[in-house]
């Protein structure tokens, strides 16, 4: 089964220096048939304005990834990390006990990203950070991926892997779902069809009970496709 998430149906926030679209309920947005699929909680499409963003704030026991779209986001957090994120890197924190950090957006132009939750499988392990880009190939390409499992991607405390697809127009690609596990593709650019569903650019897709998945792009696309236990 494959359930559309239409990009116009998701929650919005706008809070002056915030462009927010969340897919799953998140912060004023409440929406008691969207709480998230299997452990992802969190896909929020954020616009940062120049000259501002996120300021220092905590987490713990989540596996919290950012995809920076455009733009460069500022991090700093309370293990000593300090960087830049540019459009096209990947950071990912797992808060464990507690973490705190800010995102600011330093300078003359918006920021987007891509923040997305994950719940971990285990808890109250030291939190940690990392942070990759990957070399923009057709195809899948695995970003995330358990601990151990794939030394080139960046480690997460759950069994998940998140892969970062790409697809020229008339592109092809099949996927197999194995027994028990779900998984969520989230468009970011592009027309894609999932086993002939066509999904549009900020829309996603619940998916479970399905054996393969056929993704044909209409467009030149790039999406995040989740293996979720």
């Amino acid at each position: 089964m494959i359930t559309r998430r239409p990009s116009d149906e998701r929650g919005q926030g706008q809070f002056g220096w915030l462009q927010a679209r969340y897919s799953f309920s998140f912060s004023g947005y409440y929406d008691a048939k969207h709480m998230g699929h299997s452990v992802l909680r969190v896909i929020n499409q954020d616009i940062v304005r120049a000259k501002s963003g996120f300021g220092q704030h905590g987490h713990d026991n989540m596996e919290i990834l950012t995809y920076v779209l455009s733009g460069t986001l500022s991090h700093r957090d309370t293990l000593g990390n300090i960087a830049d994120i540019t459009a096209g890197e990947f950071q990912l924190m797992s808060a464990g006990t507690g973490i705190e950090h800010s995102e600011m957006n330093r300078g003359d132009v918006p920021v987007e990203l891509l923040q997305i939750w994950l719940q971990p499988n285990v808890r109250d392990l030291a939190p940690r950070y990392a942070q990759k880009s990957f070399e923009r190939t057709s195809g899948l390409t695995c970003i995330v991926a358990p601990d151990g499992e794939a030394p080139e991607a960046l480690p997460i405390r759950q069994d998940a892997r998140i892969y970062r697809g790409i697809l020229s127009t008339h592109e092809q690609l099949s996927q197999a779902l194995h027994e028990g596990r779900k998984a969520w593709l989230q468009l970011i650019s592009g027309r894609i069809r999932v086993n002939g569903q066509l999904l549009m650019a900020g829309d996603g897709a619940a998916i479970h009970d399905e054996t393969e998945l056929t993704l044909q792009a209409e467009d030149d696309s790039e999406f995040l496709y989740f293996d979720l236990p």
